[in-house]
C-alpha cells in the first residue's frame, strides 16, 4: 500500500520521524498501532502516553459527568480538572488523565478559565533553547509540571523567569483520558 510501518520499541523519537504508521509494543504485545500523530495525540494507555514523547500524568477521581465532559479531582495537584469524554463514567471512580507540555500555556497573568484547566505555581527550573523554552513549575501541592513554550518573539529576555509565580492553563480538549 506504499506506507512505511515501524515497530517502536526503543529510540521512539527517531522512528516517529521515519514512519507513516507505528506500533508501540509493551511486554511483547502490541499496545497501539496508528500514525505518529494518532499515537502521540490519542494514546491508548498510560504506557503509550509515557513512551511516546514527554507528558504530565495525573491520577484522579470523577466528581461529575455531564454532556460529554467529566470533572475530576486530582489530589496530587490539589485541583479540579475537566476532560472531554464520550463514554459513560461513574462519579467516584478512579481516572487517569494527561496533558502534553506543549499544550500548556504559561503566563504571569491569570487566564480566562472558561473551557480551560488552570493551575498556579512557581517556576523552579527553566531551559532556554532558542526556539523554545522548557519550564518545570512546582504547584502549591508540591507536584511539578513540565511546560514547553515556543519562543515566538525575537528577544534575549524571557517573559517568565526563575521563581516567578505563574498560571498554567490548557484547553479542556487537550486533556487526554487514559486507560491503565
Amino acid at each position: 500500500l506504499g506506507t512505511t510501518f515501524v515497530v517502536v520499541t526503543h529510540d521512539q523519537d527517531e522512528a516517529m520521524t521515519l514512519a507513516s504508521r507505528i506500533a508501540v509494543m509493551a511486554e511483547g504485545r502490541i499496545a497501539q498501532v496508528g500514525t505518529p500523530g494518532e499515537v502521540y495525540e490519542n494514546p491508548a494507555s498510560q504506557y503509550v502516553a509515557s513512551f511516546v514523547g514527554n507528558i504530565n500524568l495525573f491520577e484522579g477521581r470523577v466528581t461529575s459527568a455531564d454532556a460529554g465532559r467529566l470533572s475530576l479531582r486530582c489530589d496530587a495537584l490539589n485541583a479540579d480538572l475537566m476532560v472531554l469524554c464520550d463514554e459513560a463514567v461513574e462519579p467516584g471512580g478512579p481516572i487517569s488523565v494527561a496533558v502534553r507540555p506543549e499544550k500548556i500555556t504559561i503566563s504571569r497573568t491569570a487566564p480566562d478559565a472558561r473551557d480551560r484547566n488552570v493551575l498556579k505555581g512557581i517556576v523552579r527550573d527553566l531551559g532556554y533553547f532558542g526556539d523554545q523554552s522548557l519550564y518545570r513549575v512546582r504547584l502549591q501541592s508540591g507536584a511539578v509540571l513540565q511546560v514547553s513554550a515556543q519562543n515566538l518573539r525575537r528577544s534575549a529576555s524571557l517573559t517568565v523567569e526563575w521563581d516567578d509565580e505563574v498560571y498554567l492553563s490548557w484547553e479542556v480538549a487537550s486533556t487526554i483520558l487514559l486507560r491503565t
